[in-house]
């Protein structure tokens, strides 16, 4: 598909939809490692190492040394992150045992 096919916003929705109808670990990992290759799950996990890092205020060059990503990914990954009511910080709010759902 192309990122203009319109079967794209219906596929992607319906995605997230069951992501989030997902509540084991087990499962949601055993299924992301069906859906996605090798290559893509290491690219997720090193965007979600990106965000956790600037988070935590880490320079933007060392999360680049670190994770092997570049400035421009690394850039994106910070303005996404300080938009208002960003998912990204939503989602990481999750993770923090002081927030409800955390």
């Amino acid at each position: 598909m192309k990122i203009e096919d319109p079967r794209v916003p219906e596929n992607f929705d319906e995605l997230a939809r069951l992501l989030a109808a997902i509540h084991d670990p087990e499962l949601m990992a055993s299924f992301l490692r069906c859906l996605l290759t090798p290559a893509e799950t290491a690219d997720i996990a090193s965007r979600w190492a990106l965000v956790k890092a600037l988070e935590k205020k880490v320079p933007q060059r060392e999360i680049a040394r670190d994770l092997g990503l570049s400035l421009c990914k690394i850039t994106r990954g910070s303005r996404e992150l300080k938009k208002p009511d960003s998912g990204f910080s939503r989602a990481l709010a999750l993770l923090r045992p002081d927030t409800p759902g955390g």
